[in-house]
């Protein structure tokens, strides 16, 4: 989906605290063993889950610096108890069954990039909220053993947010105030919710004092979490005070959104910003609330703002004075009067002349030192996307003819086709100077 002018994704962890999901173990340091301390299982023949979650994540190392492939033992056992809730999945050159798996790995082994697998599953015939603990066992090439326990809960919480499409009509530089409403779908409950606010192009009219606000985004991003609150199944919360944001007096099309996770289960696609002072506005809170109508997403998600006003574009008409066959290099300028900034709507369709000859157009680079024709051509007419262009800005597209007998041609602007229902194009309150004529004369 386009959005004009806005700064603008199965399986999760816990570590534990002496073990790194993303990195591993540093063979530097000696034989390591790392396994999620709490995971989280899909319930047995549902597919839906939790948005954005982190696989499981087991990794060892045998200290060795080595790069061999094969000479050392990953086994995974689910220990006595636990058969009724987790059961081993293997993949690749791994032998045993649902207890018991035993597979030949490297001297530095990550199952995210490693083959043979092995990872618990819910059981057959296990509910919501069974728990089991499944033991990996990494022996060296010298026969050291290293053991990591994963505790393993059936069911997971799914965390939705309630958004909105869209918000149209839009004073430029009104304020919007919006509650963050966070509720849990899922099969067990959540303790720990991550939340990162997206202000787009607009602002935050305050900050809360319990969120991060890191430097790379200005202010435009906050990230906040609740490590405390816990969200039963089927549970709702609202986060107040309600987000303020002030509306782009300019940009026409923007977006603002929210993201929520369980912190239990990480973010997988997602990056959560490092850093950054927090707010010096009011502490943001959780209180139970009933859920409203959706839309509900899981994870969250953007919502499209358009402003009521709108981008006056114009084209200027061209001369070209000569002798048929005369060379000619001229310019098409397009222009944005304002007073909004539309993004990149327009596209300039350009005909010459009946006769006259076109030798030279526009190129862009696609790659280092190669350059192919900006602007589509057919049919002897060029069509070319005129981009973002501010209140105020031009963009020019320079052509070189061979002019043929006296004649004309034309140019017209034309909106892209409207990417969703919110997609108002430019609004242009004065189509006439849509269109000029390009002639060419003695």
């Amino acid at each position: 989906m386009r959005t004009r002018g806005a700064g603008a994704l199965a399986a999760g962890v816990l570590m534990a605290a002496l073990t790194s999901c993303a990195s591993g173990p540093d063979p530097s340091r000696g034989p390591a063993l790392t396994a999620p301390e709490t995971f989280y299982l899909r319930p047995v023949g549902d597919t839906s889950g939790p948005h954005d979650k982190v696989p499981f994540h087991l990794s060892a190392a045998d200290g060795t610096g080595g790069r061999e492939r094969e000479g050392r033992t990953l086994t995974a056992d689910v220990l006595p108890g636990s058969e009724k809730a987790v059961a081993l999945r293997r993949s690749g050159d791994c032998r045993g069954g649902p207890t018991h798996v035993t597979c030949e790995v490297g001297a530095e082994y990550d199952n995210w990039s490693d083959s043979p697998r092995v990872s618990p599953v819910a059981a057959e015939g296990s509910r919501a909220g069974d728990t089991g603990v499944v033991r990996f066992t990494y022996t060296t090439a010298k026969g050291r053993k290293l053991t990591a326990r994963t505790r393993a809960v059936v069911g997971e919480p799914v965390l939705e947010a309630r958004t909105r499409a869209s918000l149209t009509d839009v004073r430029p530089g009104a304020e919007l105030t919006e509650p963050v409403v966070v509720r849990n779908t899922g099969e067990v409950p959540v303790e720990g919710v991550g939340l990162e606010l997206s202000a787009g192009e607009m602002e935050f009219t305050e900050k809360y004092r319990n969120c991060r606000y890191p430097q790379p985004y200005h202010g435009h991003i906050a990230v906040c979490e609740f490590p405390g609150l816990r969200i039963e199944p089927g549970g709702t919360v609202v986060l107040r005070p309600a987000v303020r944001l002030r509306a782009s007096r300019t940009d026409m099309y923007t977006s603002y959104g929210h993201d929520v996770w369980a912190l239990a289960l990480g973010r997988h696609y997602g990056t959560t910003p490092k850093g950054g002072d927090h707010g010096d506005g009011p502490t943001l809170a959780a209180e139970p609330g009933k859920a409203p109508s959706g839309p509900w997403v899981k994870g969250g998600g953007p919502t499209y703002v358009v402003l009521d006003t709108h981008a006056d574009y114009a084209v200027e008409d061209v001369a070209l004075h000569g002798a048929p066959g005369t060379r000619r290099t001229f310019r098409l300028t397009v222009r944005n009067d304002g007073p909004a900034d539309a993004g990149a709507v327009a596209r300039l369709v350009f005909e010459p002349p009946p006769g006259t000859t076109m030798v030279k157009q526009p190129m862009e680079e696609y790659d280092d030192g190669v350059y192919q024709p900006y602007c589509d051509s057919k049919d002897f007419t060029y069509t070319c996307d005129v981009g973002p262009l501010k209140p105020g800005g031009t963009r020019t597209f320079e052509f070189t003819a061979l002019l043929g007998e006296p004649g004309a041609g034309r140019l017209l602007l034309r909106d892209d086709r409207p990417s969703s229902a919110w997609d108002r194009g430019r609004r242009d309150d004065d189509p006439a100077d849509d269109r000029a004529v390009i002639t060419v004369g003695e």
